[in-house]
């Protein structure tokens, strides 16, 4: 059976299952904390979104202010931060990924590429970052521009800023989900099979 350490009690999932049964199943911790149902992933999937909307208004914040490059810079400074806190919230960091068995880890690599995540069990670098923040091109272009048109401009620039890394951090939060829902599903239709064989069940 694979084993996913940041993943507990997955029948949970199936709520036609008596929680004397559902206690019964192995519990396995995943660094100070477990993940035990669904209602829990949704809620890592909530406190990560706030985490996305916190960054983003400091993104924003330095964009505002008139001196080139600034606000890229930080951006990349912010994300560098953002990313790994994310992907470890989920269970997803490459030290995490590494500690599950062969065919676990096989299994999230598999759905990491899927999901076209590029973030997803990587090591953040500002090379990686630099690359992501250039395919929103426009997105920056237009952010670095807006900045120095008079009195609207920094606020406008904000706007930009804002928005772009919301999207970005979502979009990357949405990735981890998809993939720790897939392990999640694939752990619960596992128990089910081990309870279903077990004698008397």
């Amino acid at each position: 059976m694979m084993s996913f350490p940041w993943l507990v009690c997955s029948a949970c999932l199936d709520k036609s299952m008596s929680w004397g049964r559902i206690r019964s199943l192995p519990f396995v911790n995943k660094g100070s904390y477990m993940i035990e149902s669904l209602e829990e992933l949704e809620a890592i999937k909530q406190s990560c979104r706030s985490m996305v909307t916190k960054s983003s208004s400091l993104s924003a914040g330095t964009a505002v202010i008139p001196i080139p490059g600034l606000d890229i810079g930080s951006d990349v400074a912010i994300l560098m931060r953002l990313i790994p806190k994310i992907n470890e919230k989920f269970g997803l960091t490459p030290e995490q990924i590494d500690s599950l068995d062969t065919e676990s880890k096989l299994f999230v690599m598999t759905v990491i590429s899927n999901t076209g995540s590029k973030m997803a069990g990587k090591y953040i670098t500002k090379a990686l970052i630099m690359t992501l923040l250039s395919r929103m091109g426009v997105k920056v272009a237009s952010k670095g521009v807006a900045k120095f048109v008079p009195f609207v401009g920094s606020a406008v620039a904000g706007s930009i800023s804002f928005a772009a890394m919301k999207y970005m951090g979502n979009s990357h939060v949405e990735d981890c989900y998809q993939i720790a829902l897939a392990a999640l599903e694939k752990e619960r239709r596992e128990h089910e099979i081990v309870i279903e064989s077990e004698p008397g069940v």
